[in-house]
C-alpha cells in the first residue's frame, strides 16, 4: 500500500487578495509561513518518507517547512506539479475579468492551459511517482487548481463545491492503481490553539 497525502500550499498576498495565482511565482505571506510550520507540526505525528513539491515559491516554501518539522531531508521538485497555467487571467480578481471579458469569462481560452494538459502532466507524474515510491508514504505540495482537476480523476465521486482551503490535506491510500479517499481538505492543524 502507497498513501499519498496532497497538500494546497499556504497562503499568499494574492490569495488574500483574490488575484489568479497560476503559474506566476508568489511567494508565501507570513499567515502561510505559519500555516505551514502548524502543518509540520501535525505531521510529525505520523511516518512520511519523501516530499514533492511543485517548483513555484509557495509550494517549495510549504514543503521544506514541513518537511523540516517531519526531518525528512529527501525533498524533490517537479514542474508537472506546478499550478493550472492562468494565460491572461493571471494577476487579476474577479471583478478584473468581468469587467475585461465580461460575466461569462470562464467560457473564453484566454491562452488557459487546459484540463487535458494538466491531467495528462498530473497522470503522468503519478504514474513515476507509483513506480519509483511504491508502498512508500509520499507528500506532495502543490496548488489548488492542479489538485482539484487531479480529483476529478482519481476520485470522481468526491463532492468539491467546497474550495480547497491553504495547507489542506487530502490522503489516499493506492493499492493496484485504485485510489481510496481517506481524508478530503482537511485543515485541523489550523484550529489548534
Amino acid at each position: 500500500m502507497t498513501r499519498i497525502a496532497l497538500i494546497r500550499h499556504g497562503s499568499t498576498a494574492w490569495n488574500k487578495e483574490g488575484k489568479m495565482q497560476g503559474s506566476t511565482d508568489i511567494p508565501l505571506d507570513a499567515e502561510g509561513l505559519e500555516q505551514a510550520r502548524k502543518l509540520g507540526i501535525r505531521l510529525s505525528d505520523e511516518h512520511w518518507d519523501i516530499v514533492y513539491t511543485s517548483h513555484l515559491s509557495r509550494a517549495r516554501q510549504t514543503g521544506e517547512i514541513i518537511a523540516a518539522g517531519l526531518g525528512i531531508t529527501d525533498i524533490r521538485h517537479d514542474k508537472r506539479i506546478m499550478e493550472v497555467h492562468g494565460g491572461l487571467t493571471e494577476g487579476t480578481t474577479e471583478a478584473d475579468r468581468i469587467a475585461k471579458w465580461g460575466a461569462d469569462w470562464r467560457q473564453l481560452e484566454l491562452s488557459r492551459e487546459t484540463e487535458q494538459s494538466v491531467l495528462g502532466r498530473g497522470l503522468n507524474f503519478l504514474d513515476d511517482l507509483l513506480h519509483e515510491h511504491a508502498g512508500k508514504h509520499i507528500l506532495i505540495v502543490s496548488h489548488g487548481g492542479f489538485i482539484r482537476q487531479l480529483l476529478r480523476k482519481l476520485a470522481p465521486d468526491l463532492a468539491q463545491d467546497v474550495m480547497l482551503k491553504n495547507t489542506s490535506v487530502t490522503r489516499f491510500t493506492v493499492n493496484d492503481d485504485e485510489w481510496e479517499c481517506e481524508l478530503y481538505n482537511c485543515t485541523v492543524h489550523l484550529d489548534a490553539v
